[in-house]
């Protein structure tokens, strides 16, 4: 039997299934459907209500942030992050090649460029060393800002933490703060997922957390803002709600701001998710051990979580022998219904990236021909034992 078929078969008996096996589906066995009705019963199913506090708590209690702030997905958190941070036109945001698209959207749409660093095998993300080694080459300091040789600034530096493995953020910490540049972690994947004992998001001023539909819990589309300090976590609050000072009747408006909270109706399902966390993290992690287990000896090689890591093991992956082995493995276990996919384009080959700067993404390049992302849904407790 191919090591294809065997993890075909693994899949749909670990599942208990022999129907279409996703990706990653949401689980909605706790409290979300009577929370849910509450807020219709309350009315106030929009931006104002009861949940929206809540979850921002839950949140912020399990992070241990500072403050959370609620959007109406993960990539307004990290717009407004960036946003606040100071990004602007014209300026520069180092990022990887190998991320979701959103992370270099949001870059652009705030009228900056994002540039490319390599990632390292062991992280899947962002390597330090090649952060640091670009901007000893391109780069220099002038009044304790950063300036890329094009003469445009370097705003910030965006890591995202693959599929929940976190990066070496406090490698990248120390580079960026020998530059002077404000580091805004890519956490959509990660919640659950900590380095050193800290969860991620919590290292840097602001992190983005992403609640879609396939993250390990769900708000249907949401997303949070972590900030460092109560303070900074007021100005979120405040530009993400249309900056309307606050008034009994009066719609007074102070600056330029977004609509980008989240619904009511939507934090009530996350309250209800957020519940069950430790449960599903549990659970995942089982998964993960078990996908471990079914491929040591196999030529397909786990990603296991990293040195000083606890990963939430949002996706599982492996890693193929090279890019016709991952073709023909993504063919025949889609074939099958068992849903797998490769990784992301890698940012620098879209259209619209294409002229991005950036230095030598070998590791990048040598990951997007082989990683192959696994079935990673929460399991339920029969389908653990």
């Amino acid at each position: 039997m191919s090591s294809t078929q065997s993890l075909i078969r693994f899949v749909r008996e670990f599942y208990q299934s022999n129907e279409f096996i996703p990706l990653h589906a949401p689980h909605f066995n706790g409290n979300e459907k009577s929370y849910v009705l509450d807020t219709i019963d309350s009315t106030f199913v929009s931006s104002v209500g009861a949940y929206v506090d809540l979850f921002e708590r839950q949140v912020a209690e399990f992070t241990n942030a500072s403050s959370a702030i609620a959007t109406v997905n993960g990539t307004a958190a990290l717009y407004s992050a960036l946003y606040v941070a100071g990004v602007r036109p014209n300026e520069l945001v180092i990022t990887q090649a190998l991320t979701f698209v959103a992370t270099c959207n949001v870059i652009a749409q705030l009228g900056a460029q994002p540039v490319f660093v390599d990632v390292e095998r062991a992280t899947l993300g962002m390597c330090p060393r090649a952060l640091e080694t670009f901007l000893d080459q391109h780069c220099h300091l002038k009044e304790g800002m950063c300036f890329h040789s094009s003469g445009s600034r370097i705003a910030a530096v965006v890591p995202m933490h693959t599929f929940g493995h976190p990066v070496q953020i406090h490698e990248i910490n120390r580079v960026c703060a020998r530059f002077g540049i404000t580091v805004v972690e890519d956490a959509a994947e990660s919640l659950g997922s900590f380095y050193k004992g800290q969860h991620t998001g919590t290292f840097s001023p602001f992190a983005a957390l992403s609640f879609n539909g396939n993250k390990v819990i769900t708000t249907g589309g949401g997303g949070m803002v972590l900030c460092e300090s109560q303070e900074v976590g007021k100005r979120v609050k405040h530009i993400t709600t249309t900056a309307k000072v606050a008034h009994a009747y009066e719609f007074y408006h102070d600056e330029l701001a977004f609509n980008f909270r989240m619904p009511n109706i939507n934090a009530a399902l996350g309250c209800g998710q957020m519940e069950q966390l430790h449960a599903y993290l549990s659970a995942k992690r089982a998964l993960a051990l078990a996908y471990q287990a079914h491929f040591d000896g196999s030529e397909l090689e786990f990603v296991c979580e990293p040195e000083h890591a606890q990963s939430n093991y949002w996706l599982n992956a492996v890693i193929c022998a090279d890019k016709h082995h991952r073709d023909e493995f993504l063919e025949m276990t889609n074939k099958a219904g068992v849903m797998t996919r490769p990784v992301w384009q890698l940012m620098h080959t879209l259209p619209m990236f294409k002229n991005a700067i950036r230095g030598p993404l070998d590791m990048s390049v040598w990951l997007a021909e082989r990683i192959v992302n696994l079935p990673s849904s929460v399991p339920t407790v029969s389908e653990v034992k």
